[in-house]
């Protein structure tokens, strides 16, 4: 006999997200069950309220119908929050350690920005690699999910909050100052690329030398960390190392195969 009693509020709410999110990967292709639930159910919850309205459903048809909102939407979901030398003692790591020793092993490294966001990093790693090995060709690029702050990175144009964490002999070397923002030089900016991509579902590149994918993975499910940690590996040119952010540790990096160098620092043994 079939149940003549209402469906609760709570059931109704589930069912409402559900079909939110199948919507959701089909406008922007980004798959909400590969994130954790509770936190990003909040994060939409509080963006969707403010946007005034009360449901994941009319809310999902309202992107679709507003693309200046879809925008605003997709760079909050991307979190585009970064600087350039974040987490300045691990890029001295990276430049003492880690690079000379991968440039020992090969002139010219293939070096992936994953997760680029504003493509902080990258440049970060174009000027390190000028540091310390002037005129020489690298192969460095960036991807991120967001189309819309890859144009962004490409311009090479930086907040004074954006650049804080740069040193005044590096600022005055490789940019100049104009209307009160940061202009990278054209000789860094020309070593980087940019490219859309999602770390979740695209393709990923082979023989690369150094990934670095810092502070991305925050809202992921540990079963997506997995299958990107794994992807990673796959990606590694022996003796390539994985860079991943100062709150992030791979628990399981030695059943995917990757040796711990230091903390933060992990290698795909030769």
């Amino acid at each position: 006999m079939m149940s003549n009693q209402p469906s609760s509020p709570s059931q109704t709410q589930d069912q409402d997200y559900e079909l939110f999110k199948k919507k959701l990967v089909r406008l922007v292709n980004i798959d909400l069950d590969y994130y954790k639930e509770a936190q990003m159910k909040r994060r939409i919850t509080s963006f969707r309220d403010q946007a005034g309205i009360n449901s994941f459903i009319l809310f999902v048809n309202q992107l679709e119908k507003d693309p200046v909102l879809k925008k605003k939407f997709v760079d909050y979901l991307t979190i585009n929050v970064s600087e350039l030398f974040r987490d300045h003692a691990l890029f001295a790591k990276l430049e003492k350690e880690f690079i000379p020793q991968l440039l020992k092993r090969s002139p010219r490294l293939n070096i992936w920005s994953a997760g680029c966001s504003i493509g902080a990093e990258a440049y970060t790693l174009a000027i390190i690699l000028d540091k310390l090995v002037p005129n020489s060709k690298h192969r460095i690029f960036g991807t991120d999910l967001d189309e819309e702050i890859i144009k962004r990175a490409a311009t090479g144009v930086y907040s004074k909050e954006e650049v804080r964490q740069v040193e005044q002999p590096i600022l005055d070397k490789y940019f100049s100052l104009k209307d009160n923002k940061y202009h990278l030089h054209d000789s860094i900016k020309s070593r980087v690329t940019f490219k859309k991509h999602n770390l979740l579902n695209d393709p990923y590149e082979t023989d690369i030398d150094l990934i670095c994918c810092r502070n991305v993975v925050i809202y992921f499910t540990e079963e997506a960390k997995q299958k990107l940690y794994r992807r990673f590996f796959d990606a590694l040119k022996p003796g390539g190392i994985l860079f991943v952010g100062g709150t992030e540790t791979i628990l399981s990096h030695q059943a995917i195969g990757f040796k711990l160098s230091q903390t933060f620092f992990y290698e795909k043994p030769l």
